[in-house]
C-alpha cells in the first residue's frame, strides 16, 4: 500500500510505463495536470470495464519522481515545507532538533471498497489516552497517502459518507480524526483519482461536482490500435526489464517536464479577457457555483507549464475546459447529447472559433 524507501530496480514491482499507454489522451491529460497543480481537485474517470484504468494510474506514480520526507514519519511529511508536516516534525524543527531526511517513492494508495470511516481516517486508543495521558494515534489511509496519489475503483459504490471524507481531506489538505473530546489531526495532501462504470451507477451531482476534473473513456474501437495494445501488454507480461529498459528515455524526459511544469507553474499568468470569457461560458452553461471558473484556470495554467510557456492561450481552454465542466451541467433526461460537446460548442461560440459547417 504504502511507498517505502527505494529499492534496487531488481527488488522492486515494475510496473507498465506510462509513456507506453496507447491512446486514453483525455484521462492521460487530466491525470498529469493534477500532478502538476494537486489544488485542480482530482480526476473522476467514468469508463469501460477494461479500458486501463488502473493500469494507467499505477504507471502514473510510477513515473512520478522521489520525493524527500522526515525519516520514519507515518504521514511522509516534508522536512522543510511546514505546510506539509505532521505535528512531531514540526515540533522538533521549532525546537531547533535535527530531522534526518530519507528518500521515497510517491505513495500510492489503492482504497478498498470495504473500508471502514476508521480504516480510511485512523483511530485513536481512548483507553490509552486515558490511562498514559498520551495521544494513541493509529494512522489510516489517508496519512499514507500524504503528498502522493489516493485511488478509489468503483468510487460510485463506495458509500457517500466516506466520499464526502476523501473529498473534504483532498480539498482542505488536512484530516482530523475527533474520539471522546479527543482531536488529532495531520497532512493529508493527495491527488484523489476515482473510477467507475456508468452501468454500475452515477456518483450524487453534489459529489461528483467536488472533482476538479472529469475524463469520459471508451473502449478503443481502431482493430489496428487494438492489436498494438494486446501486442505491447503480451511483450511486457513477458520480459518486464526489456519493455521497461525500451521506455526508460521517454520516462525520465515526461519526468523532467512534470518537476520543470512544477516549477514554472507560479509565474504562469492568464490574460483578464480570458479570465472573464471562462465564466461567461461557465454562467452560459448554468454551471451552479464557482468550482468550474476556478478549476479551468487552474488546469490551463497547469498545461500551459507542462508546454514550458507562461502565458494561457485560448487553445490551452479549448483542451482543458470539457474535462472541468462536463460533470457540472444539469443533467436532461431527455437529452441524448453527449456534455462535453455542449462544452465545445459554448467555447466555439464565446471565442469566436466557430466552425462552418
Amino acid at each position: 500500500m504504502t511507498a517505502t524507501l527505494e529499492a534496487p530496480p531488481k527488488n522492486r514491482r515494475l510496473v507498465f510505463p506510462f509513456t507506453a499507454i496507447v491512446g486514453q489522451e483525455q484521462m492521460k491529460l487530466a491525470l498529469l495536470l493534477n500532478v502538476i497543480d494537486p489544488k485542480i481537485g482530482g480526476v473522476m474517470i467514468m469508463g469501460d470495464r477494461g479500458t486501463g484504468k488502473s493500469t494507467t494510474i499505477r504507471a502514473l506514480a510510477d513515473l512520478l519522481p522521489e520525493i524527500e520526507v522526515a525519516e520514519n514519519d507515518p504521514y511522509n511529511s516534508s522536512a522543510t515545507d511546514f505546510e506539509l508536516m505532521g505535528d512531531e516534525v514540526k515540533e522538533k524543527i521549532q525546537n531547533g532538533e535535527q530531522v534526518a531526511i530519507a528518500r521515497k517513492k510517491v505513495p500510492m494508495v489503492d482504497l478498498p471498497l470495504g473500508a471502514t470511516e476508521d480504516r480510511v481516517c485512523g483511530t485513536i486508543d481512548i483507553e490509552k489516552a486515558l490511562s498514559e495521558g498520551v495521544k494513541a494515534f493509529e494512522p489510516g489511509l489517508l496519512a499514507k497517502a500524504n503528498r502522493g496519489i489516493l485511488y478509489v475503483d468503483e468510487v460510485n459504490l463506495l458509500d457517500d459518507h466516506l466520499v464526502d471524507v476523501l473529498l473534504d481531506s483532498a480539498a482542505s489538505g488536512w484530516n482530523t480524526v475527533e474520539r471522546e473530546g479527543i482531536s488529532i489531526r495531520h497532512p493529508a495532501r493527495f491527488v484523489l483519482v476515482g473510477s467507475g462504470n456508468p452501468e454500475e451507477g452515477e456518483l450524487r451531482p453534489q459529489l461528483l461536482d467536488r472533482f476538479g476534473m472529469h475524463a469520459e473513456i471508451r473502449t478503443v474501437k481502431e482493430p489496428d490500435l487494438r492489436v498494438q495494445i494486446v501486442e505491447q501488454r503480451a511483450e511486457f507480461d513477458r520480459n518486464p526489464q526489456e519493455f521497461m529498459a525500451k521506455y526508460k528515455e521517454k520516462q525520465e524526459e515526461l519526468q523532467r517536464k512534470l518537476v520543470d511544469a512544477q516549477n514554472l507553474l507560479p509565474q504562469v499568468t492568464i490574460d483578464y479577457d480570458i479570465r472573464v470569457k471562462i465564466s461567461e461560458i461557465c454562467s452560459e452553461l448554468d454551471v451552479d457555483g464557482l468550482r468550474g471558473d476556478i478549476v479551468t484556470n487552474r488546469a490551463a495554467k497547469a498545461i500551459a507549464a507542462f508546454e514550458s510557456r507562461t502565458e494561457v492561450t485560448v487553445d490551452d481552454i479549448r483542451r482543458v475546459m470539457p474535462l472541468c465542466l462536463r460533470h457540472r451541467l444539469r443533467k436532461d433526461p431527455l437529452e441524448t447529447i453527449d456534455s462535453g460537446y455542449k462544452v465545445e460548442k459554448s467555447i466555439n461560440r464565446v471565442f469566436g472559433l466557430e466552425v462552418t459547417e
